[in-house]
């Protein structure tokens, strides 16, 4: 748009004496002289001489893009390193955080399934999914081995569309899980893989069974690290077995025998638990010995004050430190060596399948305290469908008692 302005015209002014007229003006005077209005312009046309030559100017010059020298696609983060897997004796705990893909985005949990089945809880302070299974549910495979078995999971991510659209803004995820297991062990206070009969109940099988035998820590978490004890010391005692895709278990103790050497036939020896699985200590000696109530069929707990065999002069006699103190340390190894049972977890215990400790009267672990009537007199062996050991020592302690003397 343009804008035209005209300036004012000058009007001319009647002059007298060379003298302005203006009404009622006592003042100097000044003579202006008259301004004629400029004459109109004329435009003319011109013409070139020669024609007009014209070209598109030549684009300006650019300059080559610079990559870096060792250009590299950024890689996603593994999706795995958010995930924590804890594989136990018969079902595995999957921990996945919802930023699984390491971008800072939160995932829907409705969007993670572990072989198709949901999330069991969630952390929602640390943002995690948890998710548990037994190891032959939620799509699990299983694989063996010589040596091994191996129950294979797949946690799967697959994002749904964001709101109404049909779009995804995130990549599916797969990864698998597995859960190894041995089928042997070697064992001292760890597990034992022996021969065992067959299991004969409703059908004729034959399958190995794994059991652990382990001395633990006074809070029951962790195996104990040492298996030396100060005389009054309770030693704590865990025995499990390992069902993997075997029927249900309950796991009980037949009997344990303490002596000097390896041999379980030789004297001195010392039967703290016997007529079958009733452990007698604490009825012999006044001692805290006692069966633990039972949390899970599958695992048993029990402790037994530390004690010696009486005159027992073997071991190492060594100053406990410079004079004058002159106090002995005396070192003497005890052998405990148990056999162990495995049954149906669906029957109750009873005369020939219980875990009976002493305290004022007779009581079971898992509570059916009248199969323990039986402990004071014979339970007898009967007919038992049972896995059970070739009577082989599950195991050797290896304890070590200490006693102070001057």
């Amino acid at each position: 748009m343009c804008l035209y302005v005209q300036p004012p015209q000058l009007r001319p002014r009647k002059v007298v004496s060379g003298k302005p007229t203006r009404p009622n003006d006592s003042g100097p005077r000044v003579t202006v002289p008259i301004r004629q209005p400029f004459p109109p312009a004329h435009q003319v046309k011109r013409s070139f001489r020669e024609p007009l030559s014209w070209r598109s100017p030549d684009p300006p010059a650019e300059e080559e893009p610079r990559f870096p020298p060792h250009f590299e696609l950024k890689k996603p983060p593994e999706a795995s390193d958010a995930i924590l897997v804890v594989c136990e004796e018969n079902s595995v705990r999957v921990e996945a955080k919802r930023d699984l893909l390491g971008i800072g985005q939160l995932v829907k949990a409705a969007d993670v399934t572990l072989g198709g089945c949901p999330a069991t809880g969630e952390d929602t302070r640390h943002q995690v999914l948890i998710f548990e299974s037994e190891l032959h549910q939620c799509g699990s495979r299983l694989l063996m081995s010589e040596d091994d078995l191996v129950y294979v999971f797949t946690l799967q991510y697959t994002p749904s569309p964001l709101g109404d659209t049909p779009i995804v803004r995130t990549r599916d995820v797969t990864v698998s899980i597995e859960c190894q297991y041995q089928r042997k062990h070697d064992v001292s206070s760890g597990f034992l893989s022996p021969t065992w009969a067959s299991f004969n109940d409703s059908q004729v099988s034959e399958e190995s069974l794994y059991f652990s035998f382990r001395l633990m820590t006074d809070d029951w978490q962790v195996a104990r690290p040492s298996s030396q004890f100060t005389l009054g010391d309770m030693m704590k005692f865990e025995v499990s077995v390992k069902q993997f895709h075997h029927t249900p278990l309950r796991v009980t103790v037949d009997d344990c025998v303490a002596t000097v050497v390896r041999n379980v036939d030789t004297v001195p020896r010392y039967s703290f638990l016997d007529h079958g699985w009733c452990l007698f200590d604490s009825q012999l000696t006044g001692s805290g010995s006692r069966f633990l109530p039972r949390s899970r069929d599958d695992r048993l707990q029990f402790e037994v004050e530390a004690f010696k065999f009486q005159e027992d002069e073997r071991g190492a006699v060594r100053p406990s430190g410079p004079p004058p103190q002159n106090f002995l340390v005396v070192v003497l190894q005890i052998y405990i060596t148990c056999n162990l049972k495995a049954t149906a977890a669906t029957s109750l215990a009873d005369s020939l399948n219980k875990a009976c400790s002493f305290n004022n009267g007779w009581t079971e672990a898992s509570g059916v305290h009248q199969a323990c009537s039986c402990c004071d007199a014979d339970c007898g062996t009967g007919s038992r469908k049972q896995v059970r050991g070739n009577q082989s020592p599950l195991a050797t302690t290896g304890l070590y008692h200490d006693t102070l003397s001057k």
